[in-house]
Formats: C-alpha cells, structure tokens, sequence
C-alpha cells in the first residue's frame, strides 16, 4: 500500500523519515510522496568493476554543486551522450517497515534525459544517489536545488526478515577499497 502524504509528513517529524525537506515539501507536498532536489553533480573517473565476492566503483569527481550560502544558484549544462551520478540535498532514514521507490519528474525525460534509480531498502538511512543520462540530441540545463526526482513510500506486508545492512549504509558514493583496489561484498 501507498503512504499518504498526511502520514508522511507525521513520519517525517516523529521519524526524520526525511530530512532536509524544503518548505513547500513540508506545507504543501504534492502526490503520494515528495519531490527530491538535486545537490550535486559527480563525474564517474576510471573503470569499475562487479564480482561475484568483490567488487570496485570509479573515482568521483565533483562537477557542480548547490550551495544555499552563496546566495547565487550554479546552473550545469549536460551535454547529449553524458552520465553522471546526481546526489539529493535529502537524506532519508527507513524504518524496517518501508520500502521506498524513487522516480524521475516527467520534465527530465520530456528533456531527454534518463534517469536511473534504485530501490530505498527497509533500514537504510543516509544520502542518495541516481544517475543521470542526456539520451537526447541536445544539451539539457539543470539548476542545482532544482526538484528533479520523486519518492514514494509503500508498506511492506507480512513479515520482514531483516533490514539493510550493505556497505553502502550512509550514502557513499564510491568504494572503500582495499590494497588490491577492491572492495569485499556484505
């Protein structure tokens, strides 16, 4: 089942279900969840790799990035065929009875740009990250602290046998690797 936004914003003042909401998200959300805002801008800097023990992520570069203190809104244009990582200015904190799912605004792929997210797991707390794809012809412009994605949370049924516990816990965006330059997988 959807969680309505009226519940929502109750987990979000008993719970920091979300923190970091700006205020039209707090007075007047609209849907069945919230609209996320856009933080940052990574570049992804050398190879990666997926194993079935190990595994390794590229480098990040930072790329662009909204600051509330400067007063002035960095606006960062994605040229057609690049990918970057795009990290929310929210943070979430799961209960171990929620799953949330994350959806791009329709304005992104009205652009040409896909967006590409994951599941929010029951348990996980921290950042969150989704990537970002000019698929179109054309460069596409983007105001950091821009509402870009939205999510929605659903209540699991029956019971849960355990929460999230992977080492992508707090919302890193890269892995921790060690002398041979992978990482172990939980």
């Amino acid at each position: 089942m959807v969680i309505g936004t009226k519940q929502l914003l109750q987990l979000v003042k008993t719970k920091k279900l979300v923190e970091g909401l700006d205020n039209r998200e707090l007075t007047n959300p609209e849907g069945a969840g919230f609209d996320l805002r856009i933080e940052k801008l990574l570049a992804i800097q050398g190879e990666s790799f997926l194993g079935i023990t190990d595994r390794s992520t590229a480098d990040m570069k930072e790329v662009a990035s909204y600051k509330k203190t400067s007063g002035k809104q960095k606006i960062f244009s994605i040229k057609p065929n690049e990918f970057y990582l795009a990290k929310t200015i929210e943070n979430i904190n799961m209960p171990d009875n929620l799953l949330a799912i994350i959806k791009p605004r329709t304005t992104l792929f009205r652009s040409g740009i896909s967006m590409r997210t994951g599941f929010c797991p029951p348990g996980y707390h921290g950042e969150l990250f989704f990537g970002i794809y000019n698929v179109g012809k054309y460069s596409f412009k983007i105001e950091m602290g821009a509402r870009f994605a939205h999510i929605v949370f659903f209540e699991i049924a029956g019971d849960l046998i355990r929460g999230y516990e992977g080492q992508w816990q707090g919302g890193r965006s890269t892995t921790k690797q060690d002398t041979q330059g992978l990482e172990k997988q939980i």
